[in-house]
């Protein structure tokens, strides 16, 4: 201690005393002196010296049991900002007051909000929902939160009308270390937890069941520094409105504050920003009423453009589509532009549909898109378009059409040099735009067509700026996209969205959270996922009475090709594709057939896998092959991203001796 402050001794100090006092550890003290010194102790008056009274205290675990409940570290964030998603996965140990006790680690220098799940009721859909039998999968709940740049997931739960979620997430409060935060301090964060429960198949398949936004500041006013309060999760799209499920949850705060605030303040200052966040959404209403009038008095026929302003999230808000953009670093976690495209379109592509058919439009919140790990196009388009800005690219998201005039979404990022190029973010393709001039003459019939499928386009934007395609013709290939000139985009005013995209406009349902690491070991997965298909594979041979024979030799040459397409998915470019075409003319003798088939694919369940592959002719007659001295070979390789997404490359082969 002899580093720190005073200030910070004493509130060291504090943190201590405050923690022995919770787990009563002066009784326990008092109790052991009492039982080995007793009135020996009295009568010596003060020969007992501190060296005998820590033995005594050792020998009793005293001192063993303060040490296993009170820890201090440092609780940093990584470089590369909110690269960890911190899990907490601690065994919750209910006391008889009903007090779930958990292991913690504290920076003294920090204030915490401590916040616990005490279980869950209410879930209605799932009341009839049978006990699952010993080692049968079942459908199981996991709940996600964010929170000024931190995320946590809870152990999964099986799904029932009361599920038994028990969980406790220690929450950073404060990232300045200079002053341990009080009271006033908290009141001035306006950010709110944002929790989701998500639902996971036992098939591996996410579907977000409900999210809600916690207002914590409450706890600001509370006398006993604990706060114990039910909040019902509500359902998504056009279930926001319906709750899906009540949870219990305990706030406190760590350590305990000195001044409490009343309910009034807490609820004057809540008040207060909603107002102000209130304004400015009708402020920038009237305005873009305004604006709209004077885009349709340009050209009448502009009422038929794809000009996206406003969108619906999950929770049923509209909001300006400028707000869900926003740069997002991703540290160390993705190096290139082209990775993180390829990154995006690894992410599975779900259509969101309503109750009884026909499809919605729901934009998804960031946190939301990333814990389901799947989602709409204009969810694979924002996370891409968040990720290129981070990268210092011009990028924006841009509305327009595709092939029959299919509403479609795709990004376009402008070089300094004019350059415009269009990343499609479920394949992550590349185009380079094209611009041809409308009044040139006609064009050669032989020159080749547009490589990209888009046809037209009616906006872009991204978290500063909003264009409307006010040029005469808005099909691509002859729009130019020179975004300054008023006669060919009609821009909004960047302060008019500055007012509801910046930090004090932002509404509190917008959450940008930072990438998590990859959670999948790619050797072991790898491993497992080709034994797994190994096994298969014989399985099928031996129903048809065939023998299988692996060449290992074989099956490990297949690896260059693999890492060559994920490479070349990557980049763009194509290598060492010369060196496996020696390989390959090395291993198979003369007067031997070579066969391969490559596939990829975003999941990792063997028994999917196998079932697609057998739907192509070529993998079937590999699979299948009979005849003199055949050999098959398999290789399979894991390439994993962010998020726990991954690219998994299978390569089937056999050589087998040709028979004229």
């Amino acid at each position: 201690m002899a580093n720190l402050p005073t200030e910070k001794v004493n509130e060291l100090k504090q943190l201590i005393h405050s923690h022995l006092n919770q787990t009563d550890v002066h009784s326990k003290i008092k109790s052991c002196l009492d039982d080995s010194f007793g009135a020996e102790a009295d009568a010596r008056s003060g020969a007992v010296d501190e060296n005998a009274i820590l033995n005594i205290l050792r020998e009793r675990g005293v001192i063993n049991d303060v040490m296993r409940t009170l820890k201090f570290e440092g609780v940093g964030s990584r470089e590369g900002g909110g690269e960890r998603e911190r899990v907490v996965d601690h065994s919750a140990q209910k006391t008889n007051d009903d007090t779930t006790h958990a292991k913690v680690s504290l920076d003294p220098t920090k204030r915490y909000l401590y916040l616990q799940v005490l279980g869950g009721k209410a879930f209605l859909e799932h009341l009839q929902e049978p006990e699952p039998l010993p080692g049968q999968p079942t459908s199981m709940f996991t709940l996600h939160l964010h929170f000024k740049g931190q995320r946590f997931r809870s152990r999964p739960a099986a799904c029932s009308c009361e599920p038994d979620i028990h969980e406790g997430f220690l929450l950073e409060l404060q990232k300045d270390r200079s002053k341990i935060a009080d009271a006033v301090n908290l009141l001035s964060v306006p950010d709110q937890i944002h929790i989701l429960l998500i639902k996971t198949n036992p098939s591996g398949e996410k579907n977000l069941v409900g999210s809600h936004s916690l207002k914590w500041r409450t706890i600001l006013a509370a006398e006993t520094g604990c706060l114990r309060n039910s909040i019902e999760i509500n359902g998504v799209g056009t279930e926001a409105k319906v709750p899906v499920g009540v949870l219990e949850m305990k706030l406190e705060i760590i350590p305990r504050l000195s001044q409490i605030l009343q309910k009034d303040v807490v609820r004057t200052q809540e008040d207060l920003e909603h107002g102000k966040i209130a304004e400015r959404e009708r402020l920038f209403l009237v305005y873009a009423k305004q604006w709209w009038r004077e885009f349709l008095q340009i050209r009448p026929q502009h009422s038929d453009r794809l000009v996206k302003i406003f969108a619906q999230d999950e929770t049923g808000t509209n909001r300006l589509t400028c707000s869900f953009v926003k740069p997002i670093r991703a540290g160390r976690l993705i190096d290139s532009a082209r990775e993180a495209a390829r990154f995006v379109s690894l992410i599975a592509y779900e259509k969101t549909e309503n109750v009884g058919g026909g499809r919605t439009e729901m934009w998804c919140n960031m946190h939301s898109f990333l814990c389901k790990n799947k989602g709409d196009c204009e969810d694979h388009v924002i996370l891409l378009c968040n990720l290129l800005l981070g990268f210092g690219l011009d990028a924006y998201v841009t509305i327009g059409t595709k092939g029959k005039g299919v509403a479609h979404s795709w990004v376009t990022t402008v070089s300094p040099s004019g350059e415009v190029v269009f990343w499609e973010s479920l394949t992550a393709q590349r185009y380079i735009h094209r611009f041809i001039d409308p009044d040139d003459p006609p064009l050669n019939k032989q020159l080749p067509k547009p490589e990209h499928p888009y046809q037209t386009v009616g906006c872009i934007f991204n978290h500063r700026a909003f264009y409307a395609n006010c040029q005469p013709s808005d099909r691509v290939d002859v729009c130019q996209f020179d975004l300054p000139n008023k006669s060919l985009w009609k821009a909004m005013s960047e302060d008019a969205i500055r007012s509801v995209c910046g930090n004090l406009g932002l509404p509190t349902a917008a959450v940008f959270p930072p990438l998590c690491p990859s959670s999948i070991d790619a050797t072991t997965t790898s491993n497992h996922l080709e034994y797994s298909l190994r096994s298969l594979v014989e399985d099928l041979r031996q129903d048809m009475g065939l023998s299988t024979v692996w060449d290992d030799e074989l099956s490990y040459l297949l690896t260059p090709a693999l890492a060559g397409y994920e490479l070349e998915h990557q980049t763009g470019l194509s290598v060492g594709n010369e060196e496996f075409q020696h390989a390959i003319r090395k291993n198979v003798p003369d007067g031997h057939t070579f066969k391969g088939f490559p596939i990829q694919f975003v999941h990792m369940n063997p028994r999917r896998a196998l079932g697609t592959c057998l739907r192509s002719p070529v993998c079937e007659e590999i699979i299948r092959c009979q005849g003199d001295h055949v050999r098959h070979a398999l290789r399979v390789r894991v390439y994993p991203y962010p998020e726990s997404t991954c690219a998994v490359w299978i390569m089937f082969a056999c050589k087998y001796r040709s028979v004229l």
